[in-house]
């Protein structure tokens, strides 16, 4: 039996062989830019386009705060807070060892902190709001990645593959509130307990020790921070999560404050919060915010602050 192709002339018999074979290949198009990047530049490349690593700014950044001084919703914070962040540094160090390599993030962000008060009553939840307060504050976010070797083509960019990142750490330059330690309670019974964020690497490989943590949409889960605090009155602590790409819509709740304990200089404080991991799928981060009171009570007082991340993914 003839071919299908053999029924047309030459002419589009090859037209039509060019336009198969052009349409097989479209899963290999790369762009002709991508073949001068060194591999440096090409792992600098697959973070900028990684969905995980990207979902921290958007939890960081509390962009729509303002968008919260007409509402009164004390289940998420008494007093209405959040801040805003603008990346104006980034920086990757990275280390080559054959078929691997180690990557140092670094970025600096300049953020404002919005404090929506009353000069007259401090109540929380209080929707008599008079008093916008602005303050200005620096502060930088590390985190570590680990890359794989996976081929040796002409383009790096596709040679190289993402294998393991550690929780982001970032805060401004203070010892007078630090968090000391993230426990995450898993729906499966198991734990992450985590004292250097740093130092704690997750991954999406289902060959690693530690795996990103999946939930279902609307999931409850239980989180416990311990601080370290110079100060006796209970820490302003919070847990930013929800956005990531497509989704910029964020939820922000205020950790209880359960103990406190004083070791002679400073206070250890535990701290723990029921998250709901809403019901929008893909990865995410939920970020933790730790401030001291007077920061939020004085408008006089600077900006101090201690942040820690952990991604996480929403199945569909």
């Amino acid at each position: 039996m003839k071919s299908l192709i053999s029924k047309f002339n030459p002419a589009i018999a090859a037209f039509l062989m060019l336009f198969i074979l052009i349409g097989c290949s479209n899963d290999n198009i790369v762009n002709p830019d991508e073949e001068n990047l060194s591999d440096k530049e090409a792992l600098l490349k697959i973070v900028d386009e990684d969905e995980v690593l990207g979902s921290f700014e958007l939890n960081y950044n509390e962009e729509d705060v303002l968008g919260f001084l007409g509402k009164v919703n004390t289940e998420i914070f008494p007093v209405r807070v959040g801040q805003r962040m603008r990346i104006v540094n980034r920086n990757m160090d990275i280390t080559i060892v054959g078929d691997s390599a180690f990557g140092k993030l670094t970025k600096t962000f300049e953020g404002i902190l919005f404090i929506a008060a009353s000069y007259d009553s401090l109540v929380p939840g209080n929707p008599n709001v008079d008093t916008l307060i602005q303050k200005p504050f620096s502060t930088t976010v590390t985190r570590n990645i680990v890359f794989k070797k996976i081929d040796n083509t002409s383009f790096p960019k596709r040679n190289w593959r993402i294998t393991a990142i550690s929780l982001p750490e970032g805060g401004t330059l203070t010892e007078n509130i630090k968090i000391k330690e993230l426990t995450v309670f898993l729906p499966n019974g198991d734990t992450i307990s985590v004292t250097s964020p740093n130092d704690y690497y997750l991954s999406k490989d289902p060959g690693f020790k530690r795996l990103i943590p999946i939930f279902s949409r609307n999931q409850d889960v239980l989180v416990r921070v311990k601080v370290q605090s110079l100060y006796e009155v209970e820490d302003f602590v919070t847990l930013t999560y929800g956005a990531h790409k497509g989704d910029l819509v964020r939820a922000k709740r205020k950790f209880e404050l359960i103990d406190s304990q004083f070791d002679g200089q400073y206070y250890q404080k535990t701290y723990e919060q029921t998250w709901r991991t809403r019901q929008f799928p893909g990865y995410k981060h939920a970020i933790v915010n730790a401030l001291p009171k007077q920061v939020l009570f004085d408008d006089a007082s600077a900006v101090e602050e201690n942040s820690w991340g952990i991604p996480y993914y929403v199945k569909p």
